[in-house]
């Protein structure tokens, strides 16, 4: 058991890996818990969960710096990022980092658009805000000086990296990273003067509010994109997201920065600024972490401490 920023967690020694899979605190765990036990007794409807699906709404936009009106409620970061790729025009010019996860970059080569290496030549920037392999921080005053379009996913940024994200055309992200929810719930924020520009590609009831029936009224705002919520995600990211949000996020990444730092300077290597580092030496036993694109890649949360970064450093010197 851990305490950390308020909360307790029963996180294991030597867990490295929120990158991958966040662990949640005990109260948003118990939250899960609990709904699973009404499940199991039959004891909600279907509209027992809007009451969370708002709650995580209004909570990813808090975190990216949007109202709630802004935020459009999914299941993944690729599904949102292919309803963006389907809407540009045909052939359009998409600029993506290379080395990006591929649920950033494939939609768009799916959808037939032309991937193109500069900034300037492009009609859309899509990238991460922090790049999933290595940890890399997009330069976002950069991206916003460019006046290009932008798409941002703040999957591996969004729980530890203070955001204000109001200026971008499109935000993505997922629960199951850094802000410690359970996998099946993600977010999409669109900046007002885009909602036009995009096309309803999985309009449903929750979208339309409508149950029955072939006349497409869609709702006014983003919930016009929304999916069908995954509900235990929900429940899950209903108390996670509000209170992560409620952190002092400089600290959070304050303390995150301080442990990867303590591993690179450890291990002789260039501090990053990141919560995620990526080294060229093999996986430590007694210590999770993954492999990204052939490297050890390590993820220190809120929930970790400096034993767990000498777990490391230990075994490698």
């Amino acid at each position: 058991m851990r305490e950390a920023f308020g909360a307790v967690f029963d996180v294991e020694p030597g867990y490295l890996n929120t990158a991958s899979i966040g662990v949640p605190p005990r109260h948003v765990a118990d939250a899960v818990a609990a709904s699973h036990e009404r499940w199991r007794h039959g004891q909600d409807t279907s509209s027992t969960f809007n009451e969370v699906v708002e709650t995580s709404r209004e909570a990813f936009g808090r975190l990216v710096g949007v109202p709630a009106a802004s935020v459009a409620c999914g299941a993944t970061v690729s599904q949102f990022v292919s309803l963006v790729a389907q809407s540009l025009p045909a052939g359009s010019k998409v600029f993506v980092d290379p080395g990006d996860f591929t649920s950033v970059t494939l939609p768009f080569v799916a959808a037939g658009h032309q991937i193109v290496s500069t900034v300037e030549e492009a009609d859309l920037v899509a990238t991460s805000v922090v790049q999933s392999a290595d940890g890399k921080i997009a330069d976002l005053e950069a991206l916003r000086a460019s006046g290009k379009p932008v798409l941002l996913d703040v999957s591996q940024a969004a729980g530890w990296l203070p955001l204000s994200l109001a200026w971008a055309d499109f935000v993505v992200g997922v629960a199951y990273k850094w802000l410690m929810a359970p996998r099946g719930a993600a977010w999409m924020a669109v900046r007002p003067d885009r909602m036009a520009s995009l096309k309803p590609l999985a309009a449903n009831w929750y979208s339309t509010g409508e149950n029955y029936g072939t006349e497409l009224v869609l709702r006014s705002d983003a919930r016009r994109f929304d999916l069908s919520p995954t509900w235990f995600s929900h429940v899950g990211a209903a108390v996670a997201l509000p209170w992560v949000a409620s952190l002092d996020l400089e600290a959070v990444r304050a303390h995150c920065v301080s442990l990867t730092d303590r591993l690179l300077t450890g291990l002789g290597l260039p501090p990053n600024g990141s919560a995620i580092v990526s080294v060229g030496a093999p996986p430590v036993q007694g210590v999770v972490s993954s492999v990204r694109a052939g490297r050890t890649r390590y993820a220190c949360h809120m929930y970790n401490t400096i034993e767990d970064v000498d777990r490391v450093l230990e075994a490698l010197a």
